[in-house]
């Protein structure tokens, strides 16, 4: 399949952001986010999440425009993309994991993407929607390789998802968002991608062991 670049549109972006905000608050009972990054002006980051659900296409573009108020760019398999075009005008791009020069061209068209004052990406490097897990995530590569390939300004931060129904049929929706990291560039990919995971795991972790009982340094969105 021909790679599919993001083209947005001013209008789609502003109409997907009120439907995304009205549906988030017709699904969820409520919404809980914790956090400890605040973007500054121009700053740019790479916002890595793990995949476990079907919220994850709609997430980015919330977080986005009511969060971190910077222009966001995300990979989508290109199996979904073929399925719902819109999401390329909305800010997303294809990536096709089985084909590796495929895959470097969506990497490339990444980095480009960063190039832009307040410029913003989101990836889920488990590169697939996984069942919901206490073990670690496990990462593809890709996330490693943006960071050995992208300029040493770029924010890269750890953003956990997790929902729960403990107290009400209704879910109930965690965004728990880390601190940007400091990780040494001149380790293995593969040692980078451990960091990676621990470092969302352990967010996940953490958003676990609160969720649904004290909700500890979490706020209602």
């Amino acid at each position: 399949m021909n790679f599919i670049p993001a083209k947005e549109s001013r209008f789609l972006i502003w109409f997907f952001d009120l439907y995304t905000r009205w549906l988030l608050r017709r699904r969820f009972k409520n919404i809980f986010i914790k956090q400890d990054y605040k973007p500054e002006t121009d700053t740019k980051t790479v916002y890595f999440i793990n995949h476990n659900l079907w919220w994850d296409g709609l997430l980015p573009l919330y977080l986005s425009r009511n969060i971190f108020h910077q222009t966001a760019r995300a990979f989508m398999e290109d199996k979904q993309m073929r399925k719902h075009r819109f999401f390329s005008k909305i800010g997303a791009f294809s990536i096709n994991l089985s084909d590796p020069r495929s895959t470097l061209r969506s990497l490339r068209f990444a980095v480009d993407s960063l190039n832009k004052p307040s410029s913003s990406l989101y990836i889920y490097p488990e590169g697939e929607i996984t069942p919901v897990s206490a073990s670690k995530p496990e990462f593809k590569n890709g996330l490693a390789w943006l960071y050995q390939n992208t300029d040493i300004e770029i924010d890269f931060v750890p953003i956990a998802f997790y929902t729960h129904t403990f107290r009400d049929s209704k879910s109930e929706l965690y965004i728990n968002i880390g601190t940007a990291l400091n990780i040494d560039r001149s380790l293995s990919k593969s040692e980078l991608t451990t960091d990676f995971e621990k470092n969302v795991h352990e967010l996940l972790k953490e958003t676990r062991k609160v969720a649904g009982f004290t909700d500890e340094r979490f706020e209602k969105s």
